[in-house]
């Protein structure tokens, strides 16, 4: 992948937020609702944490938010495999999503 970490996440929210924008919260269960609230801001939260990681100035802070960003890219890996079992994703989209968090997470070093 030659974009940058921030251009795929950015994709991937895109991706993500197109079928999670078809979802009527309020017509979800609320175990259901609990988790695409979480999943939409933690996508958020990793294209910011990506954000900071690319606009670090020292190497210390870069590892700092390498970190952060990772931990919320497993965060997003595990939320993706929990909206599957209510079926948000199917097996091939969450067999892509992950594939592309794995690439994303790579790519932030």
């Amino acid at each position: 992948m030659s974009d940058s970490p921030f251009l795929a996440i950015k994709a991937l929210e895109t991706q993500m937020n197109a079928v999670l924008s078809g979802l009527d919260l309020f017509e979800l269960p609320k175990a259901e609702q609990k988790v695409v609230v979480r999943l939409r801001d933690e996508l958020i939260d990793a294209r910011l944490d990506i954000r900071d990681y690319e606009l670090s100035e020292t190497r210390e802070e870069q590892l700092a938010k390498a970190r952060d960003a990772k931990s919320r890219l497993d965060k997003i890996r595990k939320d993706i495999l929990a909206a599957s079992e209510y079926n948000v994703f199917t097996a091939i989209d969450v067999a892509q999503l992950t594939a592309q968090l794995e690439q994303i997470s790579e790519n932030v070093k």
